[in-house]
């Protein structure tokens, strides 16, 4: 079998690409790279993935990289996915996130690949304004999307469905709630929180912790959980359906940022940073996941704590 990652060197990437390896051994496994992607998440795994440079907003680029792998399955992980950032940068993220699954879809219609399976990693975010009487969240909830990037994931999300229906593209809309671990970037707020603690560790960081929001509640999965999801989805999901990935649990920032200091024997103060906090932002996430877990057999199994001290345990030994 040939898989396709998009945004292996990536976070969901690079922890796929190790699930894959470990789990479905055999696999040919080729991952899209750029000329400036940054290789430190799939160092340990190199030597066994088979790395394609293809810029996904280059259709021919695109084409002529399809052309060559021919996949089986395709997970499109790939996207600007920071929501902070689709403020300052709403075109770039709306170009990198629909023109470049456009691109993918047109080359998938134009080299009849009808009968690969391409998962879409869709986010909760979608969901935007969240009432309190609409928790837990299904499927058929309204989308309300609060920022850009949730803008761009409703249009891949949906550009899923309308290539199934109209052309048979066997496309999976997985709608991820919260994930999170080691290897997440410091922009996210769980690694942000677990790097700044290691700085103050190591005495590279005044003992402050600078923090936004801690009053919004999410719905955090580890992100080892969710690439099993992923995979799960392109053996048993019906195409052109979405599907929740959660954990059913929320938990308010607060929590989290509690718990990371309470693996940290260095007394620290909590700052909260004006620059930390988004124009609007999601008051609560949690995912009902009942359709995918009885479809899949799929449940979380890494503990939230579990998640948090592996998290912080990688920044340890990071920063030097």
């Amino acid at each position: 079998m040939k898989v396709l990652i998009t945004g292996i060197t990536g976070f969901a990437g690079s922890h796929l690409a190790d699930y894959i390896l470990k789990n479905h051994p055999g696999t040919e496994i080729y991952g899209i790279i750029r000329w400036r992607s940054r290789d430190e998440n799939i160092l340990h795994i190199k030597d066994k993935l088979k790395l394609v440079e293809c810029d996904l907003r280059d259709a021919a680029s695109v084409k002529n990289t399809l052309t060559e792998v021919m996949p089986d399955k395709i997970f499109h992980l790939a996207a600007q996915s920071f929501v902070p950032t689709s403020w300052r940068a709403p075109s770039e993220t709306m170009t990198t996130n629909i023109l470049g699954q456009i691109n993918i879809f047109e080359a998938m219609r134009e080299l009849k690949l009808f009968e690969t399976k391409i998962q879409l990693a869709c986010s909760s975010e979608e969901y935007g304004l969240v009432h309190e009487n609409e928790v837990p969240i299904t499927e058929e909830n309204p989308l309300r999307p609060l920022s850009p990037y949730a803008v761009s994931k409703i249009a891949q999300d949906y550009l899923g469905y309308q290539y199934h229906q109209s052309y048979g593209i066997k496309a999976i809309r997985t709608r991820t709630f919260n994930h999170t671990g080691p290897r997440r970037g410091d922009v996210f707020v769980v690694s942000t929180f677990a790097k700044q603690i290691a700085m103050i560790e190591k005495g590279k960081q005044e003992s402050k912790i600078f923090v936004g929001n801690l009053e919004a509640k999410r719905d955090f999965t580890d992100v080892r959980d969710v690439v099993r999801g992923y995979w799960l989805a392109t053996e048993h999901c019906v195409p052109g359906e979405v599907y929740h990935i959660a954990s059913g649990e929320t938990h308010p920032i607060q929590f989290v940022l509690d718990t990371l200091l309470s693996f940290s024997k260095i007394k620290i103060d909590v700052v909260q940073d004006p620059t930390r906090m988004r124009p609007s932002d999601v008051l609560i996430l949690h995912g009902d996941s009942s359709k995918f877990r009885k479809v899949t057999g799929w449940k979380p199994e890494i503990k939230i704590e579990t998640t948090l001290k592996d998290t912080l345990d990688y920044w340890r030994e990071r920063i030097k």
